[in-house]
């Protein structure tokens, strides 16, 4: 896997496909390789994927002490951009990975041509700030989540009932989940990619947006509740806002793939 040096960070990329760039930025917890799976296959005809693990996680290293803000997870990906694309790009992100995108937008807007993100907000606040803030103190207590209590844990948070419910499709999303909880991956960077999810505040900053922006929520997102995107997008004179029913925070990964992919597409060819 290819590094690139940056200002504060050393970042491991990778890149496939032809075409117009496409950078996709990844959750807490998320690997760039993650996109790879049920993502990258499906775009490689049409755009150049670029995905890369952020600080905090995977082969990607940082030196600097923590926490780490929003705006410096902002500043690696907008580094990478001008080093190894050909700005402006289309961008898409979950979670942790779209308030990156989000930042993106408002420190460094000529580098992006579109934005897709997914499961967002303008700030963590709410249950979601609670939930996120009890994680981080059960890991500083010495806790962890791991084997099938951590699948168990975050299948509840990532899909919808109607998916752990479905017999087929559940021991596919058992493996998906074990795989990752025995990487440790989780672990290793709840803290210092949390800790900037957790504290991230964009509201006054987001009406000066003019990337054009599409804001998906899913209705069965119980990390990050449909409301908390659409109150995002109205703050946003370029943003639409998008409602994908029967689907939660991480159905793009091996659950509605099939259905959320074709829909990205859409939307990046509008503005191709």
């Amino acid at each position: 896997m290819p590094h690139l040096k940056g200002s504060e960070a050393t970042i491991a990329f990778q890149q496939s496909g032809q075409g117009p760039d496409l950078v996709w930025v990844a959750g807490g917890g998320s690997r760039g390789g993650d996109w790879r799976r049920f993502q990258t296959p499906f775009f490689d005809e049409r755009y150049r994927s670029t995905t890369f693990d952020g600080r905090g996680i995977g082969d990607t290293t940082c030196e600097l002490p923590q926490p780490w803000p929003i705006e410096a997870f902002a500043r690696d990906t907008a580094e990478l951009i001008e080093a190894v694309c050909e700005p402006p790009v289309a961008i898409v992100g979950s979670s942790l990975g779209s308030a990156i995108v989000q930042q993106v937008a408002i420190d460094r807007p000529d580098l992006l041509r579109c934005a897709v993100v997914m499961g967002t907000g303008a700030w963590s606040t709410g249950w979601g700030w609670d939930y996120q803030e009890a994680e981080i103190e059960f890991r500083r207590a010495g806790g962890s989540l791991d084997g099938m209590m951590g699948v168990t844990h975050y299948a509840s948070m990532c899909y919808p009932a109607q998916a752990l419910g479905d017999r087929e499709l559940w021991p596919k999303l058992r493996e998906l989940l074990l795989e990752w909880m025995d990487s440790g991956e989780n672990e290793r960077s709840l803290i210092p990619q949390w800790e900037a999810s957790l504290r991230y505040d964009q509201r006054a900053k987001l009406p000066s947006v003019r990337v054009p922006m599409h804001v998906i929520a899913f209705t069965e997102d119980v990390q990050a509740p449909p409301q908390d995107g659409e109150e995002m997008a109205e703050m946003i004179p370029s943003a639409e806002f998008h409602l994908l029913p029967d689907m939660g925070h991480a159905s793009w990964y091996g659950h509605a793939h099939d259905t959320i992919n074709p829909y990205i597409l859409d939307l990046l060819e509008r503005h191709r």
